[in-house]
């Protein structure tokens, strides 16, 4: 954002409570952007075999990750796991179970994590063009973002 949405005045850095924020130079008008990070679901998604793993047709052809999506405002984090199950893979959740919150700067998100049991035939929508199922001993986290849940999950199992 570089201009105010009240007032049209190009953003600046301005002190609010002893910190620099952007926001509008102008005292009349005081609108400061707080940049507050996005909610988003992620669903380790286990089926008959193991973990499913998809690949957005955005990113690099060799990284497959578990099932996101954003949460809509007033949607309960579980619902839109459920949703975003039925949404990006067409399958039934089971059963739902909290895993977990984890930061991800590097997209200013929140990541609200799930395990979701599914069932059904997977059928991608159009964000989506692979997937693999990895059997769940056979699964392994990295160190950021919903790796974090990943790796959460699989010590919650005793992997």
């Amino acid at each position: 954002m570089n201009y105010c949405p009240q007032c049209a005045s190009p953003l600046a850095e301005v002190l609010v409570d002893d910190e620099i924020r952007s926001g509008c130079p102008d005292r009349a008008c005081g609108f400061i952007h707080f940049n507050n990070p996005v909610p988003v679901v992620a669903m380790i998604v286990e089926v008959e075999g193991g973990v499913v793993l998809a690949h957005n047709v955005s990113w690099p052809k060799k990284f497959y990750s578990i099932i996101t999506g954003f949460l809509e405002a007033g949607e309960d984090p579980v619902e839109c796991a459920r949703r975003e199950t039925m949404e990006e893979l067409n399958l039934h959740a089971l059963e739902t179970e909290l895993i977990g919150a984890y930061p991800f700067p590097h997209q200013n998100q929140v990541i609200i994590a799930y395990h979701v049991k599914a069932a059904g035939e997977i059928k991608l929508n159009h964000e989506l063009d692979d997937y693999k199922i990895v059997p769940v001993d056979q699964l392994k986290g990295w160190d950021m973002g919903t790796g974090l849940a990943i790796n959460d999950w699989l010590k919650s199992r005793g992997c």
